[in-house]
């Protein structure tokens, strides 16, 4: 699989891209700091689908309570392949890579959270931020995470997502935070689905040649080994780069302001050749 930092960076990168471009009537972040709210919540549910296997970042997030869920979801996730498999679908020993990296789970789980918030409000909102922002700085800061443990990882999430619920007006919270949930785990599959392994993105309900849990990946050729030289030495940094720019791009007044400086500098430069010549 695709490194849970570099999920979590390319969530946090999509989460930032698609604020600025979301409808108000769809939950629209209205300030910085509902933006980068955003963008964390997105970046912790882009680690969401890896919930199939208890190797993955995700399972170690919150302890033994993740650890067991993982396990949980692997064997359900196991169990729904097999009912659901084609002809020509290879036998499974675990689920990872099946039910949690379609389309059809991001689209309910975001729908879910959706509903949710609507019904439960308040309660909600906290809830989901707890376990996305949780996931977040796990993945997006994992040297501390290990270092300080699940334990001051999950006592930190707690506090953050009461302090960011403000963040979210009950509103368009519904539609917000369900949109951000399922990019996120969107955005997880189109990262693995750049490695030599694939995903079943479009699994069950889209059939070929006798398969229904066939992959969606890049020829050989493009694809590229979890963890290896190019994730670590250029992608991941590449990510990482992209979204801390985005990041600054996302304040309030940032774009105004750079656009001006950047006007001003060529404007500069255009007046002192001229002069010389």
């Amino acid at each position: 699989m695709v490194m849970g930092p570099t999920h979590a960076v390319s969530g946090a990168l999509v989460g930032l891209i698609v604020a600025d471009v979301l409808p108000p009537e769809w939950g629209a972040p209205a300030s910085t700091a509902e933006t980068f709210a955003f963008a964390a919540v997105c970046s912790g549910a882009a680690l969401l689908p890896d919930l199939d296997t208890s190797q993955s970042t995700v399972a170690r997030s919150f302890g033994p309570v993740s650890q067991a869920f993982a396990k949980g979801v692997d064997a359900i996730s196991l169990g729904y392949y097999s009912l659901t498999k084609g002809s020509r679908d290879r036998k499974r020993r675990g689920g990872h890579r099946t039910m949690t990296h379609t389309a059809l789970f991001a689209a309910l789980l975001g729908a879910g959270v959706s509903v949710l918030v609507a019904n439960f409000g308040r309660a909600a909102i906290i809830g989901v931020l707890f376990v996305t922002l949780g996931l977040a700085l796990r993945g997006l800061f994992g040297s501390w995470a290990k270092k300080r443990g699940w334990v001051v990882v999950t006592l930190s999430a707690a506090v953050l997502s009461i302090l960011s619920w403000t963040w979210f007006p009950q509103e368009v919270a519904s539609t917000g935070l369900g949109i951000a949930v399922a990019l996120g785990c969107v955005t997880h599959c189109l990262g693995d689905a750049v490695t030599k392994e694939g995903i079943p993105f479009l699994a069950p309900f889209v059939p070929w040649r006798k398969s229904r849990w066939w992959e969606i990946k890049l020829p050989s050729l493009l694809s590229i080994r979890a963890g290896g030289p190019f994730e670590l030495g250029i992608l991941g940094p590449a990510l990482t780069i992209a979204a801390v720019a985005m990041g600054i791009w996302s304040i309030d007044g940032a774009p105004e302001h750079i656009m001006g400086t950047l006007e001003a500098s060529g404007l500069s430069f255009w007046d002192d050749t001229t002069a010389n010549r």
